[in-house]
């Protein structure tokens, strides 16, 4: 039986009233994607490619695949007021962060002008550590302006002055000319810095849960190893599919995840089957 330390948890409802249960401190390393507030319903549908030689679709050595859809899984992504929205969220985000814990808060183009004044207002100007662009090739392009191809993740500290940092457990990337650096450095790489070129979540790969706008697991094993250490407890108010907390799991750390959306919940359910997890407000066996 895992202590009450130990337990993870996955939570149905509103995450509001959830960090207002949370003791003050209690949290080592946050990270959240809220909605973008798009104003558009976003929807992720899934489907299977059956051999079919009458079907609609050409594959590899010109078989013939049928497409069936199996289903999809969509949000709203809108609010009259975002940043009304955000602001108590945020700030009981910095009431559960330990004195030493950090807060990824990821968002798109669109507001992150806006999500950075009230994050300086909340966590301090002073605790700002990066704005980390996350930047990806996927998708149309725009030919009527200069495509839109990367998301804004803003790392914000507790305290600029004390706050957790493992860069040696960082992943490393290749250097861009291996030869300027000679045969040791080249092979060893080097630590990323605040761009970070990840691919998306492949619509035909195996991480793929059919959730929108699912984020892929090596981002989030990378926030988790630089801004957390082993058993520490890590949590997603916004957590969609549950990545932040298979990152947490995969690499020993504890986590608490919160989402309103059944949909959202199922999947995660589905994805930690076999974890020791509790849930809240949703019963996985009901299913």
């Amino acid at each position: 039986m895992l202590s009450e330390r130990e337990m993870n948890r996955i939570v149905l409802g509103d995450n509001l009233e959830v960090l207002r249960t949370m003791p003050s401190g209690s949290v080592d390393l946050i990270y959240v994607d809220p909605p973008f507030n798009t104003g558009r319903r976003q929807t992720r549908t899934s489907i299977r490619a059956v051999l079919d030689p009458n079907g609609d679709r050409s594959g590899f050595g010109g078989r013939r695949y049928r497409t069936e859809r199996l289903g999809s899984l969509s949000y709203l992504d809108i609010h009259d007021d975002y940043l009304a929205f955000l602001e108590p969220r945020l700030r009981e985000a910095h009431r559960v962060l330990a004195p030493d814990g950090s807060l990824y808060f990821h968002v798109d183009y669109r507001e992150v002008h806006y999500c950075k004044l009230l994050l300086d207002a909340i966590f301090g100007r002073e605790n700002f550590l990066n704005e980390i662009i996350w930047a990806y090739d996927y998708g149309g392009r725009s030919t009527r302006r200069w495509p839109a191809k990367h998301d804004n993740i803003l790392y914000y500290a507790k305290d600029s002055s004390d706050y957790v940092f493992n860069a040696e457990d960082i992943d490393r990337v290749p250097y861009m000319a291996p030869g300027l650096v000679g045969p040791e450095k080249a092979a060893r790489g080097k630590l990323p810095s605040d761009c970070w070129w990840l691919t998306i979540v492949s619509p035909t790969g195996r991480e793929k849960t059919g959730y929108p706008t699912q984020k892929p697991l090596k981002l989030l094993e990378r926030i988790v190893r630089a801004s957390s250490d082993p058993g520490d407890l890590v949590l997603d108010f916004f957590a969609g599919s549950g990545t932040t907390g298979l990152a947490a799991h995969r690499l020993g750390r504890r986590f608490v995840l919160v989402d309103s959306n059944p949909d959202a919940v199922r999947v995660m359910a589905r994805r930690f089957e076999g974890v020791p997890v509790e849930f809240v407000g949703y019963d996985p066996v009901s299913e």
